[in-house]
């Protein structure tokens, strides 16, 4: 009875350290094997800024200074002159924060495309392409999440998918809110 409490207590501690490393993008898993995909995004928002302003606001976190509180966030691991390596660190639930590692390029003054190098899957690529408007400029959003073992990999990218849109459709606010209380100034 005891080794039998001992290797259930066993099985029990792996699996929760599984998940929680999956979670967390502590232990991520690339299989290569049965990879589906799934869109990201198309969320898009009007900003009353230049586009050249609405740019420098999505950058300044890569490229520029960062503030205290975007340091807690994202960490800049290496940077290039329109590339850089950053750790993103985004809360799940309670005390658990998920922490992927990605590229961010930069094409000034129209795109960002942002590749998922670690993280609880396996695959994203994600770009925001900003348009013109007359004085004001159109933020779009899109993306592709890819996930490993054909259904079960698909129920786990509909798991994620969900955070990490709120998490995109909360740096557009934040954007926003930014770029035009400078173009106010």
């Amino acid at each position: 009875m005891g080794k039998l409490l001992l290797t259930a207590g066993a099985v029990a501690g792996t699996g929760i350290a599984g998940y929680l490393g999956l979670v967390t993008g502590a232990v991520p898993l690339d299989l290569g094997v049965g990879r589906r995909t799934r869109p990201l995004g198309t969320d898009a928002v009007t900003i009353a800024a230049p586009r050249e302003v609405v740019f420098d606001v999505l950058s300044e976190p890569y490229l520029g200074r960062q503030t205290r509180a975007v340091a807690e966030k994202i960490r800049v691991l290496e940077r290039g002159s329109d590339m850089v390596l950053a750790a993103h660190r985004t809360p799940i639930r309670g005390r658990l924060v998920a922490t992927t590692v990605e590229t961010v390029r930069f094409n000034r003054p129209e795109e960002v495309h942002f590749r998922l190098a670690r993280g609880p899957v396996p695959f994203v690529v994600e770009q925001f392409v900003l348009t013109a408007d007359g004085g004001a400029t159109r933020l779009r959003y899109t993306g592709e999440l890819g996930t490993d073992l054909w259904g079960l990999g698909q129920w786990w990218g509909d798991i994620v998918a969900g955070p990490w849109q709120r998490s995109v459709a909360a740096t557009f606010a934040a954007v926003k809110a930014e770029a035009e209380r400078r173009a106010k100034a």
